[in-house]
């Protein structure tokens, strides 16, 4: 990755310097911005597509009232998705031969774990346990990115609604 990152710091040095050398994902999209436009990735970000909004948005987001609450949703959700077929999605995308782990969306939660199952490299009881876990991990960086975005946190639960109309009213009245 390395010849990557550098032709990167030749073509768009402003973009390259906020990247890490082994983010191969984003060095390669700002090489295929900088190829298909003629323009360094760091410029077409700095020109605004959409003028400023006049007032400060609003941000409200639900927040779990329990990480054990999650985590039960979490299971819930996923045995629901196996149930719905995701192993199968997951085999006809095997059966392409044209992907692998290397590419980002075969890398998502569920898909990995999936994908090396079917590569022989864990049993089915490995598998469900691994992507119930990587996703337990992927929920808990959400959350910290949520609490650290700034936004209105309300919790799930029987009055969320009422709480969250509560917060617009707010808002609403200060405008």
């Amino acid at each position: 990755m390395g010849a990557l990152y550098e032709r990167l710091q030749r073509l768009d040095p402003e973009t390259a310097a906020r990247l890490h050398p082994n983010d191969a994902q984003r060095i390669e999209r700002a090489l295929e911005v900088q190829r298909l436009t003629g323009r360094p990735l760091s410029a077409l970000q700095r020109e605004r597509a959409v003028p400023a909004l006049a007032e400060r948005p609003l941000k409200i987001a639900l927040e779990p009232p329990s990480r054990a609450w999650l985590h039960e949703r979490i299971e819930q959700r996923f045995r629901a998705m196996l149930a719905a077929g995701l192993v199968g999605e997951v085999v006809a995308l095997h059966r392409r031969g044209d992907l692998s782990l290397e590419l980002p969306a075969i890398r998502a939660v569920g898909y990995r774990q999936i994908w090396q199952y079917l590569e022989g490299q864990c049993d089915y009881p490995t598998m469900q346990r691994r992507a119930l876990k990587a996703t337990r991990q992927y929920a808990k960086r959400q959350l910290t990115w949520l609490r650290r975005s700034g936004a209105c946190r309300v919790a799930a639960g029987a009055d969320a609604e009422a709480r969250v109309q509560a917060r617009v009213a707010e808002r609403l009245k200060a405008l």
